[in-house]
């Protein structure tokens, strides 16, 4: 346990930071699946409008440091080029 009261009070928010970025992080997984299933599906209304949210969602989990910039803009890429690929058909590649 902690000796000092500053470290006791960063255990605390050490603590409620990890279940927030816990959350946050799951929120992402979420909203990246929304947008693989629609795709695997070949819902492509489904998979744009999803992809809109994830987009969202992972720009702000690189905002706020729970992913790096670089990762968070490569999943982007790789969500909007799959949603491209099924909107136009087989000849984007």
């Amino acid at each position: 346990m902690a000796n000092h009261k500053s470290a006791a009070k960063r255990a605390r928010q050490t603590v409620k930071r990890n279940e927030l970025n816990r959350a946050r992080r799951a929120q992402v997984r979420t909203l990246t699946k929304l947008v693989e299933k629609a795709v695997a599906t070949k819902d492509v209304d489904g998979a744009k409008t999803s992809l809109v949210g994830a987009e969202a969602g992972l720009a702000r989990a690189a905002g706020k440091g729970i992913l790096h910039p670089r990762t968070a803009a490569r999943k982007t890429s790789r969500l909007a080029k799959a949603v491209k690929k099924l909107a136009v058909g087989d000849k984007a590649k």
